[in-house]
């Protein structure tokens, strides 16, 4: 389930950054290199990490 673009926090981080066994973060679905370049991508770039990470149930946050 998407997260619509006006409700989405800055940022997927759930603070539960796991990148142990590939390089993909088990709380928030990004890549190490999406992780890296987020404060330089632009907001489409964003976007279509956010599109990505949703469709495949992240983030995964603590509730």
């Amino acid at each position: 389930m998407s997260i619509p673009v006006a409700d989405r926090p800055d940022t997927p981080c759930v603070a539960v950054c796991s990148t142990t066994f590939d390089d993909v973060c088990r709380g928030c679905g990004r890549t190490v290199m999406e992780v890296a370049d987020w404060v330089f991508m632009s907001q489409d770039q964003k976007n279509l990490v956010w599109d990505r990470i949703t469709a495949e149930g992240f983030p995964r946050r603590q509730s």
